[in-house]
């Protein structure tokens, strides 16, 4: 059975960092493009970053130059560094395959705030 295992977030003051992980029980995880999504109280999900295979990035603006995506298919697992942290990064964070959606995992919380 596939399971997304997202861990890392946390409550952070404005300007802070936090790095998440997602760990994917998936054999063919080393096959697909990964990414981060997320999603604030009240508002739609929303792609944050995408990895490939190779691992070029993709970024949604609003976290250009302060958030990297970064994977190792060794360990089946795909990170989100954040740095700069904003009240606005807040959000639940989710990773998936976009061209292979999985079952959502339970995601982890991170919170911006002073």
């Amino acid at each position: 059975q596939v399971q997304l295992v997202e861990s890392g977030g946390g409550l952070v003051q404005p300007g802070g960092s936090l790095r998440l992980s997602c760990a994917v029980s998936w054999g063919s995880f080393s096959f697909y493009t990964m990414a981060w999504y997320r999603q604030a109280p009240g508002k739609q999900r929303e792609l944050v970053a995408d990895i490939t295979t190779s691992g070029s990035a993709n970024y949604r603006d609003s976290v250009k130059g302060r958030f990297t995506i970064s994977r190792d298919n060794a360990k089946n697992t795909v990170y989100l560094q954040m740095n700069s942290l904003k009240p606005e990064d807040t959000a639940v964070y989710y990773c998936n395959a976009p061209n292979y959606p999985l079952s959502w995992g339970q995601g982890t919380q991170v919170t911006v705030s002073s």
